[in-house]
């Protein structure tokens, strides 16, 4: 798991009512497999603050129990201290492999009581942790002391930035370059990786596993010239609304899921064209065939 690169912060297919589609689940969960790709279920790509706790644990359990090749992490978020503590204490029960720790939400705590949070959910963890720094959700920024005073806890494993800064990026490589850190921004991984970073969780990858994992691998080994512009402009289309929005309508317009179905607030309708979408999927989809020759 730790020399894996791409993780897929995997949507939830949902039926027009809104229930679960565990057809498509299943068929999603299989394509990430068959391309190599690790899976992080119940992230907020998976719309898991929208989820009930009975919901986020069937998708769990119905994941784990595909018995895949890839590993699989869960999402942990939110601001409840107890219900998150719970939440890992009953998914490490499960066949799942790591967990997602993310910074609480609306709280803004400083740096005494971030830390003091993530150290104790890294307490009842018994897998391996990977912090998430995205203040343009929670509201507030993880300080690079944070992953200094828990550098020796044996289930700190990684970090996911997203605060989309490179600068940021930099300081948390200063501060705890033992550390590895995953860029949490699709368009940021060529501008990551030239820092030191390791990988990418990906929202592009939901629908092209394979051409993202080749994006990563050019992005890691600097072979950058073919990416631009293909690549920023479709992962500027995938973001054309809230994720993730455009990314269930394209992987429905091309078949791969059933349904275009979401948990309000989020709603199609913020979805004004997919023009762009489908334009960017063929784009990537020429880029891959000419590069993986």
């Amino acid at each position: 798991m730790k020399n894996l690169t791409l993780w897929t912060a995997l949507i939830t297919p949902m039926h027009r009512d809104g229930s679960i589609h565990f057809e498509d689940l299943e068929h999603l969960a299989k394509r990430q497999d068959e391309a190599g790709v690790g899976i992080l279920l119940a992230g907020s790509t998976g719309e898991g603050l929208a989820l009930a706790d009975d919901e986020k644990k069937q998708i769990v359990e119905f994941v784990a129990g595909l018995n895949l090749s890839v590993p699989v992490m869960v999402g942990v978020g939110g601001f409840n201290h107890t219900k998150q503590a719970k939440w890992i204490t009953y998914c490490n029960h499960l066949d799942v492999d790591a967990f997602l720790l993310v910074t609480p939400l609306y709280a803004k705590p400083g740096v005494k009581g971030q830390i003091a949070w993530f150290r104790h959910l890294l307490d009842v963890s018994n897998k391996p942790c990977m912090l998430y720094n995205i203040p343009s959700r929670t509201g507030m920024k993880m300080s690079p002391d944070v992953l200094v005073e828990l550098n020796d806890h044996k289930n700190l494993w990684a970090l996911k930035e997203a605060s989309g800064s490179v600068s940021d990026f930099k300081t948390f490589r200063k501060s705890s370059p033992w550390l590895p850190l995953f860029s949490g921004d699709d368009a940021l991984m060529p501008d990551f990786a030239i820092e030191g970073g390791k990988g990418l969780v990906s929202v592009a990858s939901n629908i092209w596993p394979e051409a993202t994992k080749l994006y990563v691998e050019k992005c890691l080994s600097g072979d950058t010239d073919s990416l631009f512009p293909v690549w920023p402009d479709a992962i500027k289309a995938l973001f054309s609304a809230a994720n993730p929005i455009p990314a269930k309508r394209l992987l429905n317009e091309t078949g791969v899921i059933s349904e275009i179905a979401l948990r309000l607030p989020l709603i199609e309708d913020d979805l004004t064209s997919e023009e762009s979408l489908l334009k960017a999927d063929q784009e990537i989809k020429n880029w891959y065939k000419t590069n993986s020759k």
